[in-house]
């Protein structure tokens, strides 16, 4: 047997000598996909942020005279379309692939997800989506890979993301909470808690999540006496704030980096709802003097920028302060060339070097989970954590406290935050009023004219979907003794 075994190979083998070998093909490389798979390995291996990883990678390859603008545009929307989409594609990944993801290897998931991005989230043909895929696998994970990168990505293929979602999301008469977590690719209990702090029914939250998934505009804010939004709008495809009067906007993307006043330090790139935190803060009634203002947590520097110029436009000083050295080193940069006086100092805002009651406005926008940027930071949404409230809760009130004994009789602190988590916002603030009785709460909307759907007050909360900002929030407090 062994024999009749033997001569069977050796005449299949002598067989495949006779027929002529397919010359070997290199891999064509694609500058845009191997760039967005080089940043999407950084998101994960090095829990790098995309907003800070893409940009340079961009630069890199417009040097080079890899890209132009077009294909800037296409790897931007790899990219941030697929960390968007994540659990979604995660879940229609799940049913093609025989074996649990944990057990895919990283790289390879990874360009599974940039193709299923492509097949279901864009306008790329099937064909085009599935064959630059697997060429891309081809390059950066080798021949093996890539054809079971093929494989996964047929079966894919198959239908439309609206069948996939009838497919793998739970219906929503049964778990209502998972349901929208597959569909609109956010973690369970992001959903939960994003649906508390609206109060409202599921279009409410279904818009929401819509928007989360949007890819913001960028806005920038023209600095006063530095800037212009009349400077700004000469930018093509600017157009006016719809709520902060030092707010434009840059309808088709845009370069922030290219325009001269960005450049120059005298406009920023900076979200309207957090401009419209600092104009609030410094539109608020005093009773008394109006010399010293504290931003107690100023890094990176937007909203400290945009307070030094409107305290210069009174005479006033802005002091900024940042526990991080490096972050401190941001505000200086963002502060340099104001025209009026400011200090930025390294300081822990919770155990303060400044003497109680030294100032007459104070803003402290605290540290938190960033829920509320995840047009920004779509990657925030799977790192973090239900557990990780609990870390920030402590930091949050102590900072609350300190601002509160940081302002005068008189004057009004400003309690801000990147999230609409109510262990966040409200809890907050009411657990530190209750220990400090010589305080009362400032109705912030009024401060806010314009701005529609500001909910009951006497706080603020900005949403994606009702404002177009980032879902900042805001609570205004006047010390009263």
């Amino acid at each position: 047997m062994r024999t009749s075994s033997h001569t069977r190979s050796t005449f299949f083998v002598s067989e495949q000598s006779r027929r002529p070998r397919k010359p070997y093909r290199r891999p064509k490389k694609d500058p845009v996909r191997v760039l967005a798979f080089d940043a999407l390995r950084a998101v994960d291996e090095r829990d790098a942020y995309a907003n800070l990883v893409l940009p340079p990678l961009l630069r890199k390859a417009r040097e080079k005279g890899d890209f132009d603008t077009r294909d800037a545009a296409l790897a931007t929307e790899l990219v941030y379309g697929t960390l968007r989409r994540q659990g979604t594609y995660d879940a229609v990944l799940a049913a093609c692939v025989d074996r649990p993801l944990r057990e895919v290897d990283p790289p390879v998931l990874d360009v599974l997800s940039l193709g299923v991005h492509q097949l279901l989230g864009t306008r790329i043909p099937s064909h085009a989506a599935v064959s630059a895929t697997v060429e891309l696998a081809r390059v950066v994970l080798g021949d093996g890979r890539a054809k079971f990168v093929n494989a996964v990505l047929r079966k894919v293929a198959q239908d439309d993301l609206d069948g996939w979602l009838e497919r793998v999301a739970p219906p929503y008469d049964e778990d209502a909470e998972d349901h929208l977590a597959v569909v609109h690719s956010h973690p369970r209990w992001v959903v939960s808690a994003l649906w508390d702090s609206l109060g409202g029914g599921r279009a409410g939250i279904e818009d929401l999540l819509e928007a989360d998934n949007e890819r913001p505009e960028v806005t920038l804010v023209a600095r006063p006496g530095r800037a212009t939004t009349e400077e700004l709008l000469r930018e093509e495809a600017a157009v006016p704030g719809r709520w902060s009067p030092y707010a434009v906007r840059l309808t088709e993307g845009g370069e922030p980096g290219a325009v001269d006043a960005v450049r120059e330090g005298r406009a920023g790139v900076q979200d309207e709802g957090s401009q419209l935190v600092a104009l609030a803060l410094a539109n608020a009634p005093l009773e008394g003097p109006d010399k010293r203002w504290l931003d107690g947590c100023a890094g990176p520097g937007g909203k400290a920028a945009l307070l030094a110029a409107l305290a210069a436009e009174r005479g006033a000083l802005l002091v900024a302060s940042e526990k991080q050295p490096h972050r401190a080193g941001l505000v200086a940069k963002a502060l340099d060339g104001n025209p009026g006086p400011y200090q930025v100092i390294t300081a822990d805002g919770t155990r303060p070097p400044w003497r109680a009651g030294s100032f007459d406005r104070v803003l402290v926008d605290v540290p938190c989970t960033g829920l509320g940027a995840l047009r920004r930071r779509p990657e925030a949404r799977w790192r973090r954590r239900p557990e990780d409230l609990d870390g920030f809760a402590p930091v949050q009130r102590a900072l609350l406290t300190t601002a509160l004994e940081s302002v005068r009789v008189g004057g009004v602190v400003g309690y801000a935050t990147c999230s609409p988590h109510l262990a966040e916002t409200r809890a907050v603030v009411d657990d530190v009023l209750k220990q400090h009785r010589d305080t009362e709460l400032i109705d912030a909307r009024p401060l806010l004219a314009d701005v529609p759907a500001l909910g009951d007050g006497p706080d603020v909360q900005l949403w994606p979907h009702l404002h177009g900002t980032d879902a900042m929030y805001l609570a205004l407090i006047r010390r009263t003794a």
